[in-house]
């Protein structure tokens, strides 16, 4: 796998925004995981787009902006791939035609490309979700977040807005159009479904099963970049979801994994699920990494 995708290799476990320059040329991504998940955003916006699209009144010119970059963006960086022709992209590889015009941007948009899509606007409180197209949360509700405040979208996460709420402010209000950033996150799920909305049931967790069998490494590749017509912030999300056995197939990778795993706070591995499947998967890691099972650890 991609060592670019496993973030965990660079150790130890902190707390922050983890932010790096981003070449223009390398916003978007096409992978190896495209035909599935566009098949699925599909899916998505036909029967469910009332959960995966939505936003605030006045957001309208940006959403259009939106369309406009993706439109311009990707016969020029993909060109082998995308084409425009009488008002339609269409994907030169599996045939599909996306009419540019006749639905919401938002939902043209989320038939383009594998990345989420969200809206960022200067509120009050300071950046607000102001629209988006999202369908691949990971345990979160579009509905109850669109219009929110960061540190109210980012409230769940144990120690996130008293660490890191000031310092996203600062950075969203000075990041410029001609300097967008990417960052990497990562979960372990135990369920490979894209599509993971905030009331939606945990799969149990199995101890008696395999590990490899049941989790999933979990990456979102985020990027954040200024608009340049409307001044709002666009925060695109890449899911790519692994089985675990195959995302961690080397010694060196399982040993960093659990080191992580150890050191996370108390209430941050709570969040993440680890008091449940913290402990077998740690003994799966320490066996693969070929190492003795320390003391200590989650669970």
């Amino acid at each position: 796998m991609n060592e670019a995708l496993l973030p965990f290799l660079g150790g130890p476990w902190q707390m922050s925004m983890g932010l790096r320059r981003l070449e223009p040329d390398d916003w978007l991504v096409i992978d190896a995981q495209h035909a599935r998940q566009m098949q699925e955003r599909e899916r998505l916006l036909a029967e469910r787009q009332g959960e995966v699209v939505a936003a605030v009144a006045g957001s309208e010119a940006t959403c259009a902006e939106v369309l406009a970059l993706l439109v311009e963006f990707l016969p020029r960086r993909f060109p082998e791939r995308w084409q425009q022709v009488d008002g339609a992209l269409v994907d030169r590889l599996d045939g599909r035609r996306i009419d540019l015009g006749g639905e919401p941007p938002l939902v043209t948009a989320g038939r383009l490309v594998q990345e989420d899509l969200c809206v960022m606007r200067k509120g009050p409180e300071g950046y607000e979700l102001a629209a988006a197209v999202l369908c691949f949360p990971s345990h979160w509700s579009l509905a109850e977040k669109l219009g929110q405040p960061m540190a109210r979208i980012h409230a769940p996460v144990p120690g996130l807005d008293e660490r890191l709420g000031p310092t996203a402010d600062r950075f969203l209000a000075t990041l410029t159009a001609e300097r967008p950033v990417w960052r990497i996150n990562w979960a372990i799920a135990e369920t490979d479904e894209l599509f993971l909305p905030a009331h939606r049931t945990r799969r149990p967790f199995d101890p008696e099963q395999p590990v490899e069998r049941q989790l999933h490494l979990r990456v979102e590749r985020q990027t954040l970049r200024r608009l340049q017509r409307s001044g709002d912030i666009l925060f695109t999300i890449h899911t790519t979801v692994t089985p675990i056995g195959t995302a961690i197939a080397r010694p060196s990778h399982a040993r960093a994994l659990a080191e992580r795993i150890r050191e996370m706070p108390e209430r941050m591995a709570g969040y993440k699920g680890f008091h449940v499947m913290g402990p077998p998967l740690l003994a799966w890691l320490d066996r693969l990494a070929g190492d003795e099972v320390p003391a200590g650890g989650p669970g």
